[in-house]
């Protein structure tokens, strides 16, 4: 595979160990291994491969991702001519504890099920809700929270799939137990934290810390499209917070 660490752990203060963007080449892939101090989910977002979860595999189309829990085995294994866009999340149970036993377990040529016996995510665009004036921002926004908390034994707390049509906004608020990264699946626009205003395009990865006020605004002409990460300071915190630090309005 080609790889880069798209965000460290210390990127945030809660425990996300890391985020990988890669490639993976043809025949290439992750082999079969597990942890127990860490929740990871393999992702592709265009084409195809093996998902592997507990021996089991299928073939899953992107954009989709496969959460594996602690102490459960995975792999993914690209099988076509030609690479594929992959992303690796780690979150471990404490923080900076990482752990990992391979099994020595390629994962090629094996059975494969139509069906999948184990959880996926996919980000469709159909599947998508309208929102008017979400978080208090302008436009209607369309949304899904593709993961919640029941999917993860750790304080990983949900994955979300956010779309701002152009002009739509995400409003100002903040979240005093969760922090989030806001990964950019397709589009251009700009983000604002703690005050500080940048441009972001696909690919880009925004991080937010504990209680950084934050919004995400489409001042493009193209639909902006993010996956959001959330992990929580503890099990179950979920709190959002409208505006900034000056107001407690929920």
């Amino acid at each position: 595979m080609a790889c880069e660490t798209l965000l460290p752990g210390n990127a945030l203060t809660t425990n996300l160990d890391f985020i990988h963007r890669c490639q993976i080449m043809p025949g290439g892939g992750v082999g079969h291994h597990f942890h127990n101090q860490c929740e990871e989910m393999f992702i592709v977002f265009d084409g195809e491969a093996e998902f592997t979860i507990d021996g089991r595999t299928s073939v899953l189309k992107g954009t989709v991702g496969a959460p594996c829990r602690m102490g459960h085995s995975h792999a993914i294994y690209n099988p076509s001519d030609h690479p594929v866009e992959f992303m690796n999340i780690n979150v471990t149970a404490v923080k900076g504890k990482y752990d990992a036993f391979d099994l020595g377990d390629a994962r090629t040529d094996v059975a494969k099920d139509p069906i999948p016996v184990f959880m996926t995510m996919r980000l469709d665009k159909e599947l998508l809700r309208a929102v008017q004036g979400y978080h208090g921002g302008e436009g209607t926004a369309r949304y899904r929270r593709a993961l919640d908390p029941s999917v993860f034994h750790s304080n990983w707390s949900y994955m979300d799939h956010l779309l701002l049509p152009p002009g739509a906004s995400e409003g100002l608020h903040r979240h005093p137990g969760i922090e989030e990264v806001y990964f950019v699946l397709n589009g251009n626009g700009q983000a604002q934290v703690n005050g500080e205003t940048a441009q972001i395009h696909k690919g880009d990865a925004v991080p937010v810390l504990l209680n950084e006020a934050h919004l995400f605004k489409n001042n493009s002409s193209q639909d902006l499209e993010f996956m959001i990460i959330g992990i929580a300071s503890q099990k179950g915190v979920l709190e959002t917070v409208l505006g900034g630090m000056g107001n407690d309005d929920e």
